[in-house]
Formats: C-alpha cells, structure tokens, sequence
C-alpha cells in the first residue's frame, strides 16, 4: 500500500488519522511529511490519532517513535490518541520509550491536552 496520510491543520495544530496498518515505505513517507508541514506552518502541536491502528511491528514503532522525537526537537507538543491494547503491548515490549508525550483515549480528550495544559488554540474559544 502507498497511500499518503493526511496531515490537516487547525489553528496552531496539526491533525493526523492513521486509518490503515502503515507499510514501511509509507510509514518513512509519513515522517518526512509530518516534519515538514511542521516546519511550513509553524504548528505549536501535533495529535496523531491511532484509533484504527490494531498492531504495529517493529520497524513502525521505532518510526513512530522517532517522529515524536523528532517533532519534539523542532519545538512541538504531541498527543497520542487512541492507542489500542496490542500497539501498547508492543511500545512497551519494543522499549520504545515516549517520555513526556502526552496520551489521550480519543481525539477529543486529546485537543483539550493541547488547548487546556499547553494553551495551544486548537479550536475557536469564543464562537461568533
């Protein structure tokens, strides 16, 4: 599969939906999207949404955690949302180790991390 994943912007956020089991090629393609949309919107956050996400290998999870970490370095808060059991199982089993990156259930929970702890507008506060 060689699909692209969206990448959506939101005020000061990025949005990602992972909604399929990433291949290499894709998963390599993601972290040079994500970090350069970053980089030209200047986005303060990032939510990357695994909901549909079941079960990652090795190389997926070494990936992922490397973009976290990369993001992180360029000055940007992510949120995890929507981790499933067995992904969970395997970060952990894997040592790949997501120091202060912040985690939520679901995508909702995940925008008030942004909004509430870190104050970064991820939607409007005042409606018109």
């Amino acid at each position: 599969m060689n699909t692209r994943i969206p990448i959506l912007k939101l005020y000061d956020c990025l949005f990602v939906s992972i909604q399929w089991e990433l291949d290499d090629k894709t998963a390599i393609e993601f972290q040079e999207s994500l970090l350069q949309r970053i980089h030209e919107t200047g986005a303060s956050g990032v939510v990357i949404d695994l909901t549909s996400v079941d079960m990652i290998d090795s190389f997926i999870a070494k990936v992922l955690g490397d973009v976290i970490s990369m993001a992180k370095l360029m000055g940007v808060k992510v949120v995890l949302t929507g981790i499933q059991p067995a992904v969970a199982i395997t970060l952990v089993e894997l040592g790949i180790h997501l120091q202060d990156v912040h985690t939520a259930l679901d995508l909702e929970k995940g925008l008030e991390i942004l909004q509430g702890s870190w104050g970064i507008k991820a939607w409007k506060t005042n409606p018109l």
